[in-house]
């Protein structure tokens, strides 16, 4: 939901790295200050809207630093109101792969650390908050980016990891088979989501792409 690929905006981030924002990025801003009433309320939401940005922004950034250090250029970073993307320059090899995927997740479990390390020795207040909401939103994206289905992170790292004991076509139904499990209870995980966690899950797997996947390699 909300994927876009044409910028609004672009700036130069770390390395040199043209990093773009989708339009989409607007409906996600409005989704957001839609469900308060306030002034109050409002700013909170747009001080977790730019702590949940930002960390997408360092999430992707680690899949960035995952190609430089292999040689592999990038060509942009997307944000949009869906979440993000690196793009590379070249298509990288299957354990080129396992690098670049990796270190998104790793980024966000890493900024988890360190702000549940911080935020129990800091005095109640914004600041205090600001960081308990940070640890939350990465450990959050983390654990969502890790989950076996595509094209999150965990899909990918799944099946590479197959890959290194099986055909890639083996491991590519495998992969398709548990993307189609998880499809299919996918919706009664978003109610249950809603109802007892109070999250909002806009992703909804690709039931079409896993079906394929296990019927024959892609």
């Amino acid at each position: 939901m909300f994927s876009d690929t044409n910028p609004i905006y672009e700036f130069r981030g770390p390395f040199g790295i043209p990093v773009q924002i989708g339009p989409s990025i607007i409906i996600l801003f409005l989704v957001f200050i839609s469900f308060n009433h306030g002034l109050t309320a409002m700013l909170y939401d747009l001080a977790f809207l730019a702590l949940l940005i930002g960390s997408i922004f360092l999430h992707e950034m680690g899949h960035a630093w995952g190609c430089l250090v292999q040689g592999l250029p990038v060509r942009r970073i997307m944000l949009y109101g869906g979440g993000g993307f690196c793009e590379h320059a070249r298509s990288p090899s299957r354990y080129e792969q396992e690098l670049i995927v990796a270190m998104g997740p790793i980024v966000n479990l890493a900024i988890w650390a360190v702000a549940s390390l911080i935020e129990p020795f800091l005095p109640n207040g914004n600041l205090a908050w600001a960081v308990y909401m940070l640890a939350n939103i990465n450990i959050f994206l983390a654990i969502f980016n890790l989950l076996p289905v595509h094209p999150l992170d965990g899909g990918k790292l799944f099946q590479l990891l197959l890959m290194r004991f099986m055909s890639p076509r083996t491991a590519t139904r495998i992969s398709g088979g548990v993307g189609v499990l998880i499809a299919v209870i996918w919706v009664p995980m978003m109610i249950f989501s809603y109802l007892y966690l109070g999250l909002v899950l806009f992703f909804i797997p690709p039931i079409a792409l896993h079906f394929q996947m296990l019927r024959r390699a892609v």
